[in-house]
């Protein structure tokens, strides 16, 4: 295996990890760092899908004692109502992206709409946070189906490159009067059943591109984004609990205009 094909797999491994559960795109930065790294094409795409799932198992991980809970008591009222509220916002996203999906891979996937929804993204969080709003549900137990499909509406706008999945289900929470903690925390169990089944699809209908030789480049970086994403995870929600969003927010705006600077 070529070195520098798995240094390239350690860097995106490491990208994804750093960048899934953080509202700055994840996609978007795997297309403009692979466009920088010229990992490109069918193969990096499925790539890209692959290490997606070392990065949901680093959640389910993270969360598997709560998880295990959430299964083993599927006779109460309030683990009924969680698994409702997971359904319910996992549907619109679900069910836009199966309509769209060829529309949104041959025509938004480039640096140049990822630079703009990164931009844009930022600023709309800018004002997000300056809007003032009362935390009404401060755990997952007291969210409300209403709210479920508010913030499953508002991951549908995750389908456009550089939006950011955790992005727009974190801020919808937030406009939807969670507190950050909880908005947080029902993005990451949300992102299980949504990147799951997206990955799942994409890889199905590109298992021609699988293949025995690409085990190892494949390996590095579905255990790179694993332990990555992991450590971010626990960092993340210890940040929330004290921080709001602003700094991505900023991170975001810098980052799209330096995109749209290199790739002009």
């Amino acid at each position: 295996m070529d070195l520098v094909l798995l240094l390239t797999a350690l860097i995106l491994g490491v990208v994804e990890g750093l960048t899934e559960f953080l509202p700055v795109s994840s996609t978007g930065h795997l297309i403009i760092i692979g466009d920088f790294l010229g990992f490109t094409g069918a193969h990096a795409k499925t790539f890209e899908i692959f290490i997606q799932l070392g990065a949901i198992l680093a959640v389910v991980w993270h969360y598997r004692q709560r998880l295990a809970s959430f299964v083993a008591g599927l006779n109460q009222g309030v683990i009924q109502r969680f698994w409702l509220n997971l359904t319910i916002a996992f549907v619109p996203a679900a069910l836009v992206g199966l309509a769209l999906h060829k529309q949104i891979k041959a025509y938004l996937f480039n640096p140049m709409a990822v630079a703009g929804a990164l931009i844009v993204g930022g600023v709309i969080i800018l004002l997000i946070e300056r809007t003032p709003r009362r935390a009404r549900v401060q755990d997952l137990e007291s969210l409300r189906p209403s709210d479920a499909l508010k913030i499953g509406v508002a991951q549908t706008l995750s389908l456009f490159p550089g939006v950011s999945r955790a992005g727009a289900t974190i801020m919808g929470g937030l406009l939807t009067g969670l507190s950050r903690t909880t908005a947080t925390e029902f993005s990451f169990f949300l992102a299980i059943p949504t990147m799951l089944a997206a990955t799942s699809y994409e890889l199905i209908a590109s298992r021609h591109v699988l293949s025995p030789e690409n085990t190892a480049l494949f390996t590095v970086g579905f255990v790179t984004a694993f332990v990555t994403a992991l450590i971010v995870i626990r960092a993340f929600l210890a940040y929330v609990a004290h921080h709001n969003f602003a700094a991505f927010a900023y991170y975001r705006i810098v980052f799209g205009l330096l995109v749209l600077i290199y790739f002009w």
